[in-house]
């Protein structure tokens, strides 16, 4: 009895040992481990140096082999293996790894174990996705892990009629597992260095209409993808594999848009979109990638709470928007007589649009309960008195989306002169945007620039020198009104010449600046900034210097013209005490979306000489 059942077992093994040799011969043969396809869902990216791989997933749960992180071979094997092991329950190979299990069912024509996952099952059948939407919320400077824009998924249910609320749908996003503590200055040195996790997670949307469009004044663009239904299946498939899991999160390459391009190359093997990606991933330019595939179906504009607000107030004519800012200060009331002579249809915009203005002013910037409550309560009385008025126009949508701005590297080559010294400018900046950039697409008055680099070859001794190295340089004007008061503020650091009065040195420097900005006209306006430097090198006296100033000056951007100029001082108050005065005028004309042209002229009073520089080239944008 006992070698009959010895026999049995050897029958046994020896049934499924071709069947498994089949297929390892057939993976191996066709190299299987090193499909694209396989690649991607594995997050495999080929080493710098050697000829292996390594995993981008940090959380050994992500893999089935110890070796997988850095073998894909090994951990296609163990997952075949695994894939096709009896049994049930969440904690299977094919409930783990369903978008895997999918891929090499149908590449190898498995016929595999029947397994139920309930857990897997459930959370997909509550998201109940039939199509998928890329949302990107526009960049907002106050955060730096928004400066550059922000994307996500969105999963939206079967479409009945027009009434579907897509509010209610879910979406999937990566970000920084950031602790609540961290300073926006420790959040920023963490994301650039990969000080932090990243974790892939499901939220409403209704939650990221609140935090983009409502708290943090950010408009949205939807793009409509066109996966089948296929597609869709994968693609959650994966978001489930990797939901949860540990990736470490780079705020300039694998970041939120990273992860999304990878979940569409698993939904679409051979978009490769990755591929894309070199020294950064922006999500303005991920989202061009995404429209070059021809991945997207149509596209809806969301505007943002403050958007909305502000269009209300500014197509009220001049004097109704001097009412409208009396009522929202207390000055006068709702029910003033200066409103009685108003049309109902007038009195009835002049209401709404104040009421929604201190609606957002209580839930935004935090007016007093006790005083926005009142205000809001009158002005809803004296609107029911309207009957039969129209309700407030949406905003517009902007002429240029932010996917058809300039694309955000840029090199420069270009001509001058300094102190009758001539010389040819070469310049190189991965990202992202400065304030003479073509305007169309990027936020008015908002400049965010990344490891520039400013380079110059003079022509009278054959010598070249670095003249900047930009860490990071970040402008913020934005126009104040009598309904909105934003700080206009700039900060940067980096590495400059700076004239020591007998050479000039590189010097790391640290500056800032905080003021006011007021707009004169259609895409002018004026700003008056206080302004704080630093300087540090051993060629300083003291080896630092620090000098308070005061810049002021016009800013003027037009689709085909950017004009900035003004006049800054200084009072360099350490190492060697002076003042520094500077007049500037500088130029771009954008001729085409990848080319403008730049000119610059500087009248420096520095060390009581006077010196002129002057520059113009031409910037190329790729």
């Amino acid at each position: 009895m006992g070698n009959l059942f010895r026999l049995g077992l050897v029958v046994c093994w020896l049934a499924q040992f071709p069947l498994a040799q089949a297929q390892s011969t057939l993976a191996d043969s066709n190299k299987l481990y090193l499909d694209p396809a396989w690649l991607t869902l594995g997050h495999y990216h080929p080493d710098k140096f050697g000829g292996g791989y390594t995993s981008q997933a940090d959380d050994p749960a992500f893999f089935l082999s110890e070796q997988g992180k850095h073998s894909p071979e090994s951990e296609l094997t163990a997952t075949l293996d695994a894939i096709q092991q009896p049994g049930n329950g969440d904690g299977h190979a094919q409930c783990r790894f369903p978008a895997r299990t999918a891929w090499l069912a149908d590449t190898l024509d498995l016929s595999l174990p029947r397994v139920t996952c309930p857990a897997y099952r459930e959370w997909a059948n509550e998201l109940n996705t039939a199509s998928v939407t890329l949302v990107f919320a526009a960049s907002y400077l106050n955060s730096p892990s928004s400066m550059f824009g922000h994307t996500f998924l969105r999963l939206d249910p079967p479409s009945t009629d027009a009434t579907t609320n897509l509010l209610l749908a879910s979406t999937i996003s990566y970000a920084a597992d950031a602790a609540a503590h961290d300073s926006e200055l420790l959040f920023a040195y963490k994301g650039i260095f990969g000080g932090y996790p990243g974790i892939t997670s499901v939220q409403p949307y209704y939650e990221k209409i609140r935090l983009y469009s409502d708290i943090e004044h950010r408009d949205l663009w939807e793009y409509r993808l066109n996966l089948s239904e296929t597609e869709v299946d994968q693609l959650l498939a994966h978001a489930w594999e990797i939901q949860d899991r540990n990736f470490d999160y780079y705020f300039f390459d694998e970041n939120c848009a990273y992860r999304l391009l990878a979940l569409i190359d698993v939904a679409r093997p051979g978009t490769r979109l990755l591929g894309e990606v070199s020294t950064h991933a922006i999500p303005s330019d991920t989202v061009r990638w995404v429209l070059d595939k021809d991945l997207v179906r149509d596209i809806h504009y969301r505007p943002s709470a403050a958007t909305e607000v502000a269009y209300s107030l500014n197509i009220l004519p001049e004097a109704h928007q001097d009412l409208a800012a009396a009522i929202a200060t207390g000055d006068i009331s709702a029910e003033s007589e200066e409103l009685a002579g108003l049309s109902d249809e007038e009195r009835a915009r002049l209401l709404d649009a104040t009421y929604d203005y201190v609606r957002y002013q209580s839930e935004a910037e935090d007016w007093p309960r006790d005083y926005a409550a009142p205000l809001s309560h009158q002005l809803l009385k004296e609107r029911s008195k309207v009957d039969d008025a129209v309700a407030l126009p949406s905003p517009p949508q902007p002429a240029v989306r932010d996917d058809e701005g300039h694309n955000t590297f840029r090199a420069s080559l270009g001509a001058g002169q300094i102190d009758h010294r001539e010389f040819i400018r070469l310049s190189l900046r991965p990202a992202y945007h400065d304030l003479l950039d073509p305007p169309a697409g990027y936020r008015e008055g908002a400049q965010l620039q990344f490891l520039g680099l400013d380079t110059r070859y003079y022509t009278d001794n054959d010598e070249w020198q670095v003249e900047e190295l930009i860490g990071v340089e970040i402008r913020s004007l934005s126009p104040r009104d009598a309904f909105f008061e934003p700080l206009s503020w700039q900060v940067g650091f980096g590495g400059r010449r700076t004239d020591t009065g007998s050479k000039r040195v590189f010097t790391a420097y640290l500056d800032g600046g905080a003021g006011g900005s007021w707009k004169l006209e259609d895409h002018m306006q004026a700003f008056a900034l206080a302004t704080a430097d630093l300087e540090v090198d051993d060629e300083l006296r003291r080896g630092y210097d620090v000098a308070p100033g005061v810049d002021v000056g016009l800013l003027y951007q037009a689709p085909r013209l950017s004009l900035l100029a003004g006049l800054k001082t200084k009072a360099w108050i350490v190492s060697d005490q002076h003042r520094q005065d500077q007049a500037y005028a500088r130029a771009g004309w954008h001729f085409q979306r990848g080319l403008s042209l730049y000119t610059e002229l500087t009248r420096e009073d520095h060390y009581d000489r006077y010196q002129s520089i002057w520059q113009a080239g031409v910037h190329a944008y790729f």
